[in-house]
């Protein structure tokens, strides 16, 4: 769901992308739990995952470009 709201050309591959929106998903759920937005099981909660994912994507994309 978030590589296909993300934007641009994936420099990682499949696996860096995969494994960037679970730990965004897990971190954004994680923090939204603790912050009290939201309780486990409620939409909210997938709404951030993506949001999370989605976040995390376009930081490694900026840092792939800054590195290269």
């Amino acid at each position: 769901m978030a590589k296909f709201l993300t934007p641009g050309r994936d420099p990682g591959g499949c696996i860096i992308t995969m494994l960037l929106g679970v730990a965004g998903a897990f971190l954004a759920t994680y923090l939204g739990q603790m912050i009290g937005w939201y309780k486990a099981g409620q939409t909210a909660g997938f709404i951030g995952a993506v949001v999370g994912a989605v976040i995390l994507l376009i930081a490694y994309h900026i840092l792939r470009k800054i590195i290269s």
